[in-house]
Formats: structure tokens, sequence, C-alpha cells
């Protein structure tokens, strides 16, 4: 019985050997192919690019004045209040500046004086030039002649630099009638009878609302986009469920360092009065391109302190190749770099996988 135990032990050990080495050649193949790492890689493609995005914007007045005094002197009235409708070349208020008057009726004096004086010398001359002319000789001196032209031609500036002057202090006169530059609404008023007013010192504040200014910052990379459409679509916080058009009407033709972003006007008809300068509201921009794009997901984008690059696979290496983005979309990035389409890259990019380095690369 022991020797049959004994060699029942034995047998059953080597059928294990010969089990183990059966499943060790079978697996070497395996082994062999699964040697690298397994790395998910997709064919790159191009596709159409079309989003939709939303970026801050402000409703501004199409036209806005701060009125001011230009002499100096003590506001008589004012006929307007804030919320008062006003229309172009209405008096808005009466400044009391009695120098200026004085000034002036002293100056169309002086032009009265200058011009009587004209008149002489005009007279005389042509008197004398008469008596020139009679066929009696030596009846005006020639030099007489002469010395009566030369007054008239200095009698003739003198009345033009009165004119000039008289006309000049007119027009400062009128300095102390505040008009409405425009059609608007009184936004704003800084003072009462009796202030003092002078240059620099704001009385009243005019708005044209009846168009405003949408006014938006496109950022850089949107500027090319396509997103330059004829009118947009807005909301605003006093109105959220109501969407309102503008048409685009000019651009700041650069890009402002500080935020690159270029600066885009649309004008909203709101002669209702229905939205107020000053709003905060939401411009929709649709955004693509002329053609299609590399667009590839973002695990596919890697990011270095010294670069940000796409990993292709070329003759079964691994190669980092430099790109930008562009649009960011919901599933993926617009990419741009030196790729063709129908190139190998690897889904999930790292700087771990260096240049050069191989992989058992797995098509998704």
């Amino acid at each position: 019985m022991r020797v049959r135990y004994g060699y029942s032990i034995a047998l059953l050990f080597c059928m294990g050997m010969v089990s183990c080495e059966e499943n060790a050649k079978t697996a070497a193949p395996a082994a062999s192919a699964n040697g690298l790492d397994t790395v998910p890689v997709f064919l790159l493609t191009k596709k159409k690019i079309a989003k939709k995005t939303e970026l801050p914007a402000e409703l501004l007045p199409y036209e806005q004045a701060d009125l001011s005094a230009r002499v100096q002197g003590y506001i008589r009235e004012i006929k307007v209040d804030i919320g008062d409708r006003v229309h172009k070349g209405q008096v808005l208020a009466v400044v009391d500046a009695p120098e200026v008057n004085t000034q002036s009726s002293e100056y169309e004096a002086s032009l009265q004086a200058a011009k009587a004086k004209y008149n002489a010398s005009a007279d005389h001359y042509q008197r004398l030039a008469r008596a020139s002319q009679a066929k009696t000789p030596g009846i005006v001196a020639p030099v007489d002649l002469e010395r009566s032209r030369q007054q008239l031609l200095a009698d003739s500036a003198s009345l033009n630099a009165a004119q000039k002057l008289a006309q000049s202090y007119k027009e400062i006169s009128g300095y102390l009638l505040l008009k409405a530059p425009f059609d608007g609404i009184v936004t704003s008023r800084k003072a009462d009878p009796g202030n003092l007013a002078g240059a620099g010192n704001t009385i009243l504040t005019i708005q044209n609302n009846h168009t405003l200014r949408l006014r938006v910052a496109v950022p850089e990379s949107f500027i090319s986009s396509g997103a330059a459409a004829d009118t947009v679509h807005f909301k605003t916080d006093a109105f959220p469920e109501k969407i309102f058009t503008a048409l685009l009407t000019r651009k700041s033709g650069t890009i402002d360092p500080a935020t690159r972003t270029e600066l885009w006007e649309y004008d909203y008809n709101n002669k209702g009065g229905e939205l107020k300068a000053g709003t905060f509201a939401y411009v929709q921009l649709v955004i693509g391109r002329t053609g299609p794009s590399f667009v590839v997901p973002f695990a596919a984008v890697a990011t270095t302190q010294e670069k940000r690059f796409v990993i292709r696979v070329t003759g079964g290496k691994a190669e980092w190749i430099d790109v930008r983005k562009g649009i960011t979309l919901d599933n993926g990035t617009e990419i741009f770099g030196n790729l063709l389409e129908g190139d190998t890259l690897v889904a999930n990019a790292t700087d771990e996988r260096k240049p050069g380095s191989g992989g058992y690369w797995k098509l998704k």
C-alpha cells in the first residue's frame, strides 16, 4: 500500500509539471504581445464647428452730453429736471453773467464808432479821387490822395477787427443759455439756481436713449470665427424671459492688450424706452468656422510649463507635436498645428510618454 501511495503522488506531481509547461507555452505569445503598455489612440479627423456662447455686455446711450457753462457766472434759472424729455435746441438753463453782457454792449458801441469812421474816410477819399480826375490840374496833390487812401485802408481794417470782436462777444453771450444738443432725456441735475457755474462744473446730463449701444468685448479667438452676424440676440436681468435683437454696426478694429478682446457695438432700437442705459446684458453669439477644423478630446492635449502638445504615433513611436488651442466645445477643443487628417494621436497625452517611446497602440 505504501508503494502504491508514493507512486500516485509522484504521478500527480509529474502531471502538474507537464500542465504548467503547456500553460507557459500558451501564455508566451500573449506576454510577448502585451510586454509594452496598452495605449488608446484615435484617428484625427476634421469636422464643422458650431457653438453658441454667451458673453457679458452693457447697454450704453447712443449719445451723452454733460452740460456746463462756458463762462463763469451764477445760475439764474434751470427749466428742466431729471426724467424730462428735451428737444434739440431747447433752452435748459440760464446763466447770469452781467459783465459779459456789459462787454458785449461796449464792443457793439466800438463797432458803430469804427463803422462811422470808415464811412467818413471812404467819403473823403472818394471826393479827392473825383477831384483829381478833373481837367483842371493841381487841384488835388497826389500826396494828399495817397494819404487819404491809406487812411481809408486803416479805417477798413479797424472796422473789420471791431466786427470780429463784437461777433465773438455776441457768441459768448449766447453761452449763457444752455441748450439741448440733441433729443433726449435729462438723467442728471447737479446744480440749482444761485449756484456758481463755470467751466468743468456739470449742470445737467443729457442722454439719447432712443437708440442704445450694445457693447460687448469679444475674445481674440472668436474674432475670425464667423461670429460677426448682422444681428445678435441678448437678454437682461430686468426681462429674464424676453429675448431682444440688436444690429451689428461697428467694431473697434483693435485688440485691447489688457483683456485680449475687441469691442463690438450693436444698435438696439429703444424708441419705446423699455430698456435703460447702463443695463447689464448677456449676448448670445453663434461661433463657427468657414471650413472644418481639427477637434480632439480634452485629454488628447498635454500642457507643460514650456509647451502645449499632442502625441502622434509615427512608425510605431511617439512624437510630440506643438499645437495651439482654438474654440473650446462641449466635447473637445479645436487645435492648430503641423497635423494631417488621418494622423494617429494618443487619446490621453502626458509628458511622461517621451518622444521615441513605443507602446501597444490600441485604436479606440
